[in-house]
């Protein structure tokens, strides 16, 4: 049975049994306290918890999720994957435990020709929470099982809560049973290897506080509205249907698995070591792709950082199994065919997506080369120092700033003969690994408890008005101070104020949140922010200028109508630009990120190299004679399969609901689903200057703009610029870059003929340093300050000439300067010095602490440094005290 039908028999079911069908949420969850949506129930939390009202009563869904913690033992389990698909029902106060377990078992255990799954009920097993006799005897009573299939745990294992105050209560998971091939028997209990969880109930019926552990908290009592929250992994129950041994072997993750194999030229199945590798290429690929098409671009943080991190394992993993070419197009291409008859937006994205991917391969490869480089270099080092271990500094620094694996640093360390110092790589790592930890924590702390908003959303949603209206009168819902929910705030009062309606425009879409003043009855508030804390939801961050602001109060809010304005007008010009960037690049250069502010705009868009000064000057052509084409702007709120068949962008990365609004300019000229305001027709943004054009990525482009009246005094300023610079040269306007670069060149000539005169100078000084010799310890020593040299290269070149003429005895020469405004000291140590146990980069590296830096390098030669040019004769001083005392 393949995976999408499993899927589809599970929704056709439920659908039957009268579930509302809800689309699978993004990747990408509105959680700031998470990264990726990754539990099923991730999307329903607002319902579950109450805070916002759900909006049936009953509902199943295929939810997409990715999971990373465990990512070191993808591939060496049959369940652990990085991508995974949960399969959901649930109830919000309907149906409850008996529901849900005669859903569950009636589903299982249907024949197939009945459109069940057609497991055998002698294979299935149940786990209930110790004390859950209500959910022990619905198993025996309705699925007929006996005692001994009926297996109770702890809360460690059968009790869900958010870690949060709020609901919580037992669960019940059914296990499979894959036979004694693969283990003891005895049930769950004693080997969940061979006894495979497959879907989880979750029985949601009690209110906890006190939270102190996942074991530890205090039951307050029964929720009012008890619900059902089930998960159901789909990869699971589909490598159990197909007869396989694993999720990686399953239909959607196979095709991938035996391309890498036709790559490598090596069997699956052969080698543990190999398997593990195609399994790693399988998961993460699919797991790319996904987090692609949900808007995910590779980067060095957050989100883009972990699809980073999959993707450079796969290439990783390639390398290892004998490829070191580029391999994304062909494994790229395995996966969008396998996954795309359950989601076709990948085969209709996928030139888009795989952009992204082939040029991160393209640039790690890049990466390990330089890598390699860095790393022999480190190699030969610590083979000349006589060393037999890799520092565990240098492979940490090859794997955070290079992005090296740390196996392939061990793999090749161990061909030049020498080990890698893990104990320290490790502790660096788990140093790293706490403080982003400890990030994470102090994130979470920050986001209020969003179960405070619970009961004002429950009054409904606020109503904006901000389209038509700059004004509207409302009343006071509920006032938040410091995240706890007041009855009022005063005069100096930082405060969160809910509304039932508002013409302040939250901030979404890439446009920011509207300025503005909230007034009534003897209290005036200015608006600091304005937010979507929960959907449908706004609050509005103020502080309280005069009077005092209550629950219930009548209110004004009034949005600052020449902000608003401009803002429009950024917003309608990031239309323009899009579309203009589509009209001159292709239809492949899409929107991947936006911000709008009054007077400025910010546009990322899928493109893989710098736009020509024409290309860029062709654009703003294009998006100004919009604007003066004084083209009408309307809008639309249509059903979203509607706005597509009309041709309406759904940005990507962007999330929908079923009803959209639709931004026409000109037409379809420009016609994209927006939520944000726009000026009335084309001509009132005025005009559209580009001022900056950059890479924010491996495939992507940044273009920035300024608009309106911030693009006329830009371009004013610029004109005066221009005409002071032909005044002061005596140039005319059009000549004018041909006479600054021979400015410039003549300039370069200049300061090379002086570098030169000063390093002939500076070389000439070497006959008088070498008569200063001074026997130092059992050296002969040159320890002098050397000023007026232009680099740090003179002052080096100087030092090797110098320790040259001193001979084959013992010498140390140590020379310092002040080079633009900061000291550096080299120090150079020849044959019979070093034999002696004298080291040029401890040495360096004494005179550099005196001087506020750092320094270090080979034992011949080093170099260091530091901020304190004033103590340039301490630090000369430093070396002399350490040759005497050496």
């Amino acid at each position: 049975m393949k995976t999408a039908e499993i899927a589809q028999r599970y929704l056709d079911y439920f659908e039957k049994n009268d579930h509302v069908i809800v689309p699978s949420a993004s990747l990408v969850t509105d959680d700031p306290s998470l990264l990726f949506t990754v539990a099923g129930m991730v999307p329903f939390i607002p319902y579950l918890t109450g805070v916002v009202p759900a909006p049936y009563a009953r509902a199943a869904d295929v939810q997409k999720c990715i999971r990373t913690n465990d990512i070191e033992e993808v591939g060496k389990t049959a369940r652990h994957g990085t991508f995974f698909q949960m399969l959901g029902n649930w109830s919000f106060g309907d149906y409850f435990k008996e529901g849900a377990i005669s859903y569950a078992w009636e589903l299982l255990t249907s024949s197939e020709a009945d459109g069940g799954l057609g497991f055998d009920e002698r294979d299935l097993w149940v786990t209930v929470y110790e004390d859950d006799d209500d959910a022990a005897a619905l198993w025996r009573r309705i699925a007929g099982l006996p005692e001994e299939r009926i297996q109770r745990f702890g809360k460690e294992d059968n009790y869900w809560s958010t870690g949060q105050p709020g609901p919580a209560g037992p669960c019940s998971e059914i296990y499979f049973d894959r036979g004694p091939a693969y283990g003891r028997e005895g049930g769950p209990a004693v080997d969940d290897s061979r006894f495979t969880e497959i879907w989880n109930l979750v029985f949601m019926q009690y209110s906890i506080n006190n939270v102190r552990s996942k074991t530890d908290f205090d039951v307050v009592g029964e929720l009012p509205n008890k619900n059902i929250d089930t998960g159901m992994g789909l990869e699971r129950v589909a490598f159990i249907k197909q007869g396989v041994d694993n999720m990686y072997e399953t239909d959607q993750v196979r095709p991938v698995l035996d391309r890498a194999v036709d790559l490598s030229g090596r069997r699956y199945g052969a080698s543990h070591e190999d398997d593990v590798r195609f399994r790693v290429i399988a998961d993460h690929v699919r797991s790319s792709l996904m987090l692609l098409s949900d808007g995910v671009t590779p980067s060095n943080e957050g989100r883009g950082y972990i699809l980073r991190r999959l993707m450079r394992r796969t290439i990783r993993a390639m390398r290892l199994l004998g490829v070191d070419v580029p391999t994304f197009p062909e494994l790229f291409a395995a996966s969008r065919d396998a996954m795309a008859p359950a989601y076709p937006e990948l085969a209709r994205d996928y030139d888009r997506l795989s952009s992204y991917a082939i040029a991160e391969e393209e640039t790690f490869l890049r990466t390990l080369a330089s890598g390699s480089t860095i790393l022999d270099t480190a190699v030969a080092d610590t083979k000349r120092s006589g060393g037999a271990s890799l520092a565990g500094a240098e492979a940490f620094l090859l794997h955070d700033t290079y992005g090296f694996p740390i196996d392939l640093t061990v793999e090749i360390a161990e061909e030049a003969g020498l080990s890698v110092d893990r104990d320290a790589f490790d502790t660096l790592m788990q140093e790293q690994r706490s403080r982003a930890k400890a990030d994470a924590k102090a994130r979470k702390r920050a986001i209020a408890d969003h179960s405070v908003y619970r009961e004002f959303r429950a009054l409904g949603e606020t109503t904006f008005t901000g389209y038509t209206d700059f004004e509207t009168e409302t009343r006071v819902l509920g006032v938040l101070v410091d995240g706890v929910s007041v009855d009022r705030a005063t005069a100096g009062q930082t405060a969160e104020v809910i509304l039932a309606d508002t013409s302040l425009y939250a901030e979404s879409g890439g446009q920011i949140a509207d300025k503005g003043i909230i007034v009534g009855a003897g209290f005036e508030l200015d608006v600091l922010d304005v937010q979507k804390p929960v959907p449908g939801l706004v609050s509005h961050t103020v502080e309280v200028k005069a009077g005092e602001v209550a629950v219930g109060h009548a209110a004004t809010t009034i949005v600052d109508a020449a902000n608003r304005r401009a803002a429009a007008q950024a917003h309608s010009a990031t239309h323009l630009v899009h579309a203009a960037l589509r009209d001159t690049l292709g239809k492949t250069a899409t929107q991947a990120g936006s911000l709008n502010r009054a007077g400025y705009l910010r546009f990322d868009f899928s493109w893989s190299q710098a736009l020509s000064a024409e290309t860029k000057t062709e654009i703003e052509e294009i998006a100004n004679t919009a604007v003066r084409d004084n083209l009408e702007v309307t809008t639309r709120v249509l059903a979203l399969d509607e706005a597509r068949d009309l041709g309406a962008m759904a940005l990507f990365g962007e999330k929908y609901g079923d009803t959209v609004r639709m931004v026409d300019i000109g037409g379809p000229w420009s016609r994209e689903l927006c939520a944000g305001t726009h000026v009335r027709t084309s001509a009132e943004i005025g005009l559209i200057s580009l001022v900056g054009e950059a890479s924010v990525g491996a495939a992507n482009r940044r273009v920035e703009a300024l608009v309106g009246m911030d693009a006329f005094r830009s371009l004013a300023a610029e004109r005066a610029l221009v005409a002071e610079l032909t005044s002061a040269l005596k140039t005319p306007r059009e000549q004018l870059p041909a006479r600054i670069a021979e400015l410039s060149s003549s300039l370069k000539a200049a300061e090379k003929k002086i570098a030169a005169l000063e390093a002939r100078a500076l070389g000439e000084k070497i006959p008088d340093l070498v008569a200063r010799a001074t026997r130092e310890g059992n050296v002969r020593a040159v320890v002098q300050n050397v000023a007026g040299a232009a680099s740090a290269d003179d002052v080096r070149a100087v030092a090797l000439q110098v320790r040259e003429r001193l001979g084959a005895e013992a010498a140390v020469v140590a020379l310092a300067s002040v080079v633009a405004d900061r000291p550096v000291i080299i120090v150079a140590t020849n044959d019979a010095a070093r034999a002696q146990g004298l080291k040029a980069g401890a040495l360096a590296k004494a005179a550099a602490g005196v001087l506020g830096g750092g320094g270090g390098g080979r034992d011949d030669l080093a170099q260091g440094g530091g901020t304190d040019a004033g103590a340039v004769d301490a630090a000369l001083d430093a070396v002399t005290r350490a040759l005497r005392n050496a």
